[in-house]
């Protein structure tokens, strides 16, 4: 019942900030209707919409890390979360009540992306709602990183972060936009090592009903979601001790 309150309170804050929540769930959408675009121009394999919409998925959840993060950061420079440390509330009360509103917001994004590929072209079929279940733990590995952020930067700091520096990290390396075989190297190597191009792959292999390529990307994008989330609680408990 106290994560449900908190819950309910962080829910009213993030949609009180109606301009970022705006961009986040518009801008992927705006990216897939101008790469369809040129798709129906300038026929290309990768901006077919079976493939283009689960890179556009994954890039649109970058933005939750956004969220997160400011959240979390704005209450902590606001002094909102000294005060609610002489509340009974524990840190999982905490890290399960920043981390629950964002949730849904995560799957209506990715909901969204899908809904707006239909009127492309995209079939709407078990293997269209499979992806979007199959996307939801990149959903939850990007809220951990916002949560982590959060907790170790200012709101400017994060907006830097995961307003830049992550935005742009899962742009050029969910092999969403290009594909990361073109480049090659340490580039790829690099790729493939983080999350990102195994969270759009899980979606790819979803939608072309490849049940079998699902898992070893999906279990790569779980490993990484639980990694994240784990550290970002153990360094919110140490911030809740030292302040």
């Amino acid at each position: 019942m106290k994560t449900m309150f908190f819950a309910s309170r962080n829910t009213k804050e993030i949609l009180r900030d109606k301009l970022n929540l705006a961009f986040g769930l518009s801008f992927p959408i705006i990216l897939l209707l101008l790469l369809s675009a040129i798709q129906a121009n300038i026929p290309v394999k990768l901006f077919e919409i079976k493939s283009l919409v689960p890179g556009a998925a994954v890039f649109g959840l970058s933005f939750i890390s956004l969220f997160s993060g400011l959240l979390i950061a704005k209450d902590r420079t606001g002094s909102f979360l000294l005060r609610l440390f002489t509340s009974p509330l524990t840190a999982e009360n905490f890290i399960f009540g920043y981390t629950l509103p964002l949730l849904p917001i995560a799957a209506v994004q990715v909901a969204i992306c899908f809904v707006c590929a239909f009127f492309l072209g995209l079939k709407a079929d078990l293997n269209a709602l499979l992806a979007v279940i199959v996307l939801l733990p990149a959903a939850l590995m990007f809220i951990g990183i916002g949560l982590l952020c959060g907790s170790l930067f200012t709101d400017k700091q994060v907006g830097g972060v995961c307003g830049a520096l992550l935005i742009n990290l899962s742009a050029w390396l969910s092999d969403a936009w290009f594909k990361i075989d073109l480049v090659g190297g340490a580039f790829k190597a690099v790729a493939e090592a983080l999350p990102f191009v195994h969270a759009t792959r899980v979606g790819r292999a979803a939608l072309a009903g490849n049940y079998a390529a699902i898992f070893p990307d999906l279990l790569w994008v779980i490993g990484y979601a639980v990694v994240i989330m784990v550290v970002a609680a153990v360094v919110f408990m140490n911030k809740m001790k030292e302040e």
